[in-house]
């Protein structure tokens, strides 16, 4: 090889070498989303669960009740929910079906189906616990609804190696919504709704996740409805999603006594 090729190859050489030293772009900060993309990813993320089936405890405190039963829940979104309660060795206490527009709640002990529209405190009634339809199976699920954040940025962002935590000023309601998102898996653990500068009004807190179609799921649910006084404690024990449930249909007996609510 004469000199000339050398003086040619050499600094090619060089400037190979030098190019695979430059270190990458940190993996950290390639796994930083946007909020807008983090906010999509949530919300399609709750969006994938079509169908729900869970078994657990459910306990629920209010000034004027404090009960724990067994339950099972099915949910076939979006207009769906049938809540079955048992006692002691899985006896049948009472089981509900609510739609979007009626319910069905079969008091097993007594005998009594009492039938109607889903008015506004039904689901209070019924379940002791006052919230909307759409709230019942985003508390079921363990789901927090962000279809009004889709096209709005949030007014405080934070992202570390380990959570998001997104902030949204109500200035009408004077309140604050705050979202902290674990970063790994994008499970939401804790939301709250506080009425500025610090009353609280709603936490939610979820733990103990597992993955469902790549979609996080908790399997215990802490819901404090702070400004209701009421608060609503799921524990599951087995969950299944997007799977085919039965017909969500109250097997009654032919000599049940119907009421009209």
């Amino acid at each position: 090889m004469n000199k000339k090729n050398i003086y040619t190859i050499f600094p090619l050489l060089i400037i190979i070498v030098l190019q695979a030293c430059v270190p990458s772009k940190p993996i950290k900060e390639e796994l930083i989303l946007s909020s807008d993309r983090l906010v999509k990813k949530l919300e399609a993320n709750r969006r994938q669960i079509k169908t729900f089936r869970g078994t657990g405890v459910l306990s629920i405190e209010t000034p004027l009740l404090n009960a724990k039963s067994n339950f099972e829940v099915l949910i076939k979104k979006p207009d769906s929910v049938k809540v079955s309660f048992f006692g002691p060795f899985g006896i049948d206490l009472a089981q509900s079906l609510i739609t979007n527009n009626t319910f069905q709640f079969y008091d097993v002990i007594n005998n009594r189906l009492f039938t109607g529209k889903l008015e506004e405190d039904v689901i209070k009634q019924i379940l002791k616990v006052d919230i909307s339809f759409d709230e019942l199976i985003d508390a079921l699920i363990g789901s927090v609804n962000l279809t009004d954040k889709l096209r709005r940025e949030p007014d405080k962002y934070q992202a570390e190696s380990s959570f998001y935590k997104l902030s949204y000023l109500d200035s009408l309601y004077n309140r604050e919504y705050i979202y902290v998102v674990q970063s790994d898996n994008l499970s939401i653990r804790d939301y709250k709704i506080v009425n500025m500068p610090s009353d609280l009004v709603l936490e939610g807190v979820y733990s103990n996740f597992k993955d469902f179609d790549q979609v996080p799921l908790p399997y215990n649910i802490l819901l404090n409805y702070k400004e209701k006084n009421q608060k609503l404690v799921i524990e599951y024990r087995n969950i299944s999603v997007n799977q085919n449930v039965e017909n969500l249909k109250i097997e009654l007996p032919p000599d049940v006594k119907r009421i009209e609510w």
